[in-house]
């Protein structure tokens, strides 16, 4: 029997698309996503159904999702694998046979209902299965584990797993959209059955996050061939089709040269993009389209409707209750008592170290001057997740943890998941985003924010280049001379951010408040209308799916 999707299809959007992601961030209850990639991928899934787009996701029902944070006896991060349990997935009875390495993997099945999250349907692969040993379950245990053959084989999953999963439900798949190259597999599993890199290449788009080294994954084609990356395929077919490069095999190139067409997740990204890969040859043509968020998952109803009406009594009062409630949860964490009429600065998003969340310290006495100014203070916040095994972003976040100790006025927060990031965007007055130029892809923490009376206050890179109007809907720090010393960058990025702040921000938000609330706004009025995710969602296909092929052969 052929599938059948559970609400009727609107208008424009009929093609039938697969979307492929290792995670999705759809509600606090679903752990099963790491940070930026899964709220990306949440937003599609909520705006597709929000559409009503022919559109199912595929991804990995992770056993210990990607960690849970804690913090050790000195407050310091520590990481809990912690078990969770989702009775509201429906186990369909499915059941997958995936090779990988020597081994038959038996994978089950579960099923999200469009109606639980208001998500477009998406099937979810496990390897718990009583068939299989343990070194099996643990494909499923953790996202992004750190074990090489545990990550290939995730792909494996993901990839085979999945477009063997529609054709066993009997989905008429047009498109496979590949969100990042985790999915990749997928590509080999559909030459094997086409036996045509054109009828491969029809059906696979691509979208690439990340101009950062790390992100691109490169791995040695025996290893993958042993693992059964390549599905059928032998390296001798894999390199006359694909190719190597200094005998490695690249997986974001690999997924440029197998797809019709790609897609950046920034103008400035698809630039940096075209300027990484356009030296190479047989890749496809790569889009910009800009990530979004789901305006109606992120904005507090109260705050939205005084923002309509233009009431700035609504509205401040709305933002003070808003601000109590995320200093409940700095209270209960840090037992620091935050004022509701303070300027409040949060830093948070995923720990890493282009993200360089620890600038605004790195001039000790201009930070302590803004936090011990007794008449115009600020209160900042930080909070994110670390890669556990990425030992600079840990020891910086634990760096913050014990600096911030002698500060009544800062405070690190843990468990930075949906829930504590909407309660930052919405307690927040300003969201500090600056990022080395031009690691930063996209960045969607900032849109969210904004749609919630947070301005940003950012480095000039991702989004922001697309969005912001320096005093007018935001605070841009002018961009550095790259050819400078990392150092010198920094230490430029540092001069302007607490220029910035102390001659500008902060004047504007005690002083004249009302064109602070003009300032907020106006953010407002540009994040709605051109990065909620309904534009996101719209473009996918008319820039993605309904197409013909754009491969250079």
């Amino acid at each position: 029997m052929a599938y059948k999707h559970p609400y009727k299809i609107g208008k424009g959007f009929e093609k039938c698309v697969a979307y492929f992601s290792m995670e999705f961030a759809i509600d606090q209850p679903l752990k099963i996503y790491s940070g930026g990639l899964g709220f990306l991928a949440g937003s599609h899934m909520r705006s597709a159904y929000d559409l009503k787009q022919n559109v199912v996701g595929i991804g990995m029902l992770w056993k210990y999702g990607y960690y849970t944070q804690t913090r050790k006896p000195n407050n310091e991060l520590d990481v809990l694998n912690e078990e969770h349990y989702y009775p509201f997935l429906e186990d369909t009875g499915i059941m997958l046979d995936v090779k990988v390495h020597t081994a038959t993997i038996k994978v089950k099945v579960f099923y999200l209902a469009p109606e639980i999250f208001g998500t477009a349907p998406i099937y979810l692969l496990s390897t718990e299965h009583p068939d299989n040993d343990y070194l099996a379950h643990t494909i499923t245990h953790k996202l992004y584990d750190n074990n090489l053959s545990t990550r290939i084989a995730q792909y494996n999953v993901l990839g085979i797993g999945g477009a063997m999963l529609l054709d066993k439900l009997g989905h008429p798949t047009e498109v496979f959209h590949l969100n990042e190259a985790h999915g990749l597999p997928a590509a080999f599993y559909l030459y094997d059955k086409h036996k045509s890199v054109d009828k491969v290449r029809d059906k696979l788009v691509f979208t690439t996050h990340t101009p950062v080294k790390a992100g691109n994954e490169v791995n040695d084609p025996s290893f993958l061939l042993e693992m059964g990356y390549f599905h059928n395929m032998n390296l001798k077919e894999v390199e006359d089709l694909i190719g190597y490069e200094n005998g490695n095999f690249n997986h974001t190139l690999a997924a440029l040269r197998w797809a019709k067409k790609a897609n950046a997740v920034s103008k400035k990204h698809q630039k940096v993009s075209q300027d990484m890969w356009g030296g190479f040859d047989k890749i496809c043509k790569i889009e910009a389209i800009t990530n979004a968020q789901n305006k109606k998952y992120w904005t507090d109803i109260a705050l939205e409707k005084a923002y309509e009406k233009k009431s700035y009594t609504a509205y401040t009062k709305r933002k003070s209750e808003l601000k109590k409630l995320l200093f409940e949860e700095v209270a209960d964490q840090t037992g620091k008592l935050f004022d509701p009429n303070v300027l409040t600065v949060v830093w948070a998003r995923r720990f890493a170290d282009y993200k360089r969340a620890d600038l605004i310290t790195r001039d000790l006495e201009r930070f302590e001057a803004l936090l011990n100014n007794d008449k115009q203070p600020i209160q900042i916040i930080w909070s994110g997740k670390p890669y556990p095994l990425d030992h600079g972003a840990v020891d910086m976040f634990n760096r913050l943890v014990h600096l911030t100790r002698k500060y009544k006025n800062a405070a690190v927060l843990i468990g930075y998941e949906l829930r504590l990031s909407a309660m930052m965007k919405k307690g927040s007055d300003v969201w500090l985003n600056n990022p080395r130029i031009p690691l930063e892809a996209s960045g969607t923490s900032g849109m969210t924010a904004a749609m919630n009376g947070s301005v940003n206050f950012s480095t000039n890179d991702g989004w922001i280049l697309e969005f912001a109007k320096h005093g007018k809907n935001g605070f841009v720090i002018p961009e550095v001379d790259l050819n400078l010393s990392q150092a010198e960058q920094d230490q430029h990025d540092l001069d302007h951010m607490h220029r910035i702040m102390k001659n500008e921000i902060i004047p504007l938000y005690y002083n004249k408040p009302e064109k602070w609330m003009e300032v907020v706004w106006k953010a407002t009025e540009d994040v709605n209308k051109t990065f909620a995710a309904k534009r996101m969602a719209e473009e996918y296909y008319k820039k993605l799916y309904n197409i013909k092929s754009n491969a250079k052969d």
